[in-house]
């Protein structure tokens, strides 16, 4: 029987099962819960927007949104959100999804830190953005009822949420600084690694090789 959250059907589906194994099986408690928290945020945003959305993509975009934070998925040469796309777009293409479907997955995940962009595309994409940005930002925070919010985190509890989440960014990006150019991330890796310096825009612009 599948599982409802805040009147949200869970998928229930084969491929929504072994997302949910791999994710439990990767991830720790925090990034498995904040990831279900994020499906439940988006739908319900979704659901109050009247927008049509594929549950199945919408729940693997939210589910692998995170996986480039973990010791197993994460790579030290590209962005945290590019390891957890990547990741998602194998794992459905593997499972017989269409290009296209993996692509929007891919996308969400991808920019589910830039703000705006996602909102102007496909629900799949836009609506990961939506429960990240509840969740972690309380962005659209009064968008849904205390009831609903209060049935998500009885599911999926939030226990000192703020601070672990920010030290799991932390541990899943600070061995690739550079990744953090122009990005959110720079702002937590200033708050919490010693040393750190970020990307300055304009600097770069005034150094490059042109001469002018």
């Amino acid at each position: 029987m599948s599982e409802t959250i805040a009147g949200i059907q869970i998928p229930d589906s084969t491929l929504a099962r072994e997302a949910t194994e791999l994710v439990r099986d990767a991830a720790s408690e925090l990034i498995y819960d904040h990831s279900r928290r994020v499906y439940v945020f988006g739908a319900l945003r979704g659901q109050a927007q009247g927008l049509r959305y594929d549950p199945e993509m919408l729940y693997v975009g939210a589910m692998f949104h995170d996986l480039g934070l973990t010791p197993r998925y994460r790579r030290d040469d590209q962005r945290f959100e590019i390891d957890g796309a990547d990741e998602a777009r194998r794992f459905l293409l593997s499972h017989g999804i269409s290009d296209d479907a993996a692509e929007r997955v891919w996308q969400g995940i991808a920019l589910h830190t830039t703000p705006e962009i996602p909102l102007h595309m496909a629900p799949e994409v836009a609506l990961v953005t939506r429960g990240v940005e509840l969740d972690v930002l309380g962005i659209g925070y009064d968008a849904i009822t205390q009831e609903q919010r209060q049935a998500v985190v009885d599911a999926h509890p939030r226990p000192d949420f703020k601070e672990q989440i920010l030290a799991a960014f932390t541990d899943g990006i600070r061995h690739r600084p550079e990744t953090t150019f122009g990005n959110v991330k720079a702002d937590v890796l200033e708050h919490f690694v010693p040393g750190f310096q970020r990307g300055d825009f304009v600097e770069v612009i005034r150094a490059n090789a042109w001469v002018e």
